[in-house]
């Protein structure tokens, strides 16, 4: 269940961002919004290639052990892994345009003693978002970079837990793209499998430490329940969605609550497995502004232990 996100709220992002007045009105200084591939485009070549994978690999993989299934799955499982998720958000600022995000989310464990792993897991987005308030011309860059760490028990029960802090730190290279705060606070993450099924929740809330002043405090909380059902032969049902919640805000635009699910398998190419699976939400709420739904899609490539 690597399919932890940022949870980036692009609403929020250009809401506390700099913006300057001058005699034509306001305006921002960011590069223009250029090379933007629309939503429908980027969404079809998604399931072209994913059909085009399923159907070139499926007659060459074997049927994946259910230990492998297992650790894929497990946020906390001492298992290198490499994450590339893809989040598609249609509809999107005021002129109802289309935003992206790419997100690298590699994940690499340390065993500290014979009783206790450090599992270290990185978020590195590159964000591109259209025109989102008059005069705040769309743009493409890096966004904030988050580290969690998680102290977790070699020998877990049948409840898997981990816990630690999380770091976002000021990276965007565009004032929409960012908080422009370093943000710190508090990660746990809890799951148990039983048969077919694997299930948990992942909350973290993150309190701005240091930054300009000029720019909005952050405390925001995300919260991520996720579901499995596995299926034979790699494949599995799954639901992920990431509640967040900005205390900052008033009620009605504090919170963003998608429902959905979608289906996933576990492949090989040659020897690597890889994790393969495509997600769709519907906002049941969401602050002004935002996306009425999203898409996502991700390989997440493993490289068990030998």
């Amino acid at each position: 269940m690597e399919r932890f996100q940022d949870g980036v709220d692009l609403t929020e992002l250009w809401k506390s961002s700099k913006v300057r007045k001058t005699k034509e009105g306001m305006v921002r200084s960011p590069k223009p919004f250029v090379c933007r591939p629309g939503f429908r485009l980027a969404f079809w070549i998604m399931l072209v290639a994913m059909s085009a994978l399923f159907q070139s690999v499926l007659p060459a993989c074997a049927q994946e052990s259910s230990e492998m299934d297992k650790q894929a799955q497990n946020p906390i499982a001492r298992l290198i892994s490499v994450p590339v998720e893809n989040d598609f958000n249609p509809q999107t600022g005021i002129n109802k345009e289309d935003s992206y995000v790419l997100q690298f989310k590699p994940v690499v464990p340390f065993k500290l003693s014979d009783d206790w792993n450090l599992i270290t897991r990185t978020i590195i987005p590159v964000i591109q978002v259209p025109e989102l308030a008059p005069g705040l011309q769309g743009t493409t860059g890096l966004g904030d970079v988050q580290t969690s760490l998680f102290l977790s028990p070699v020998k877990a029960g049948s409840v898997i837990w981990g816990a630690g802090p999380v770091i976002s730190f000021p990276t965007a290279t565009q004032d929409i793209l960012g908080t422009k705060k370093l943000s710190v606070g508090p990660t746990v993450v809890v799951l148990r499998s039983h048969g077919h099924w694997l299930f948990g929740t992942l909350v973290q809330n993150l309190f701005s430490v240091a930054g300009p002043k000029e720019r909005a405090d952050v405390n925001q909380m995300l919260m991520q329940p996720f579901v499995n059902y596995n299926l034979r032969h790699g494949w599995y049902l799954t639901s992920s969605p990431i509640i967040t919640s900005n205390w900052e805000k008033t009620s009605d635009q504090r919170w963003t609550v998608p429902v959905g699910g979608g289906v996933g398998r576990i492949v090989r190419f040659e020897k690597l497995p890889v994790n393969v699976y495509t997600q769709f939400f519907r906002n049941v709420e969401r602050p002004d502004g935002t996306t009425h739904w999203s898409a996502r899609f991700q390989m997440q490539f493993l490289f068990p232990k030998k």
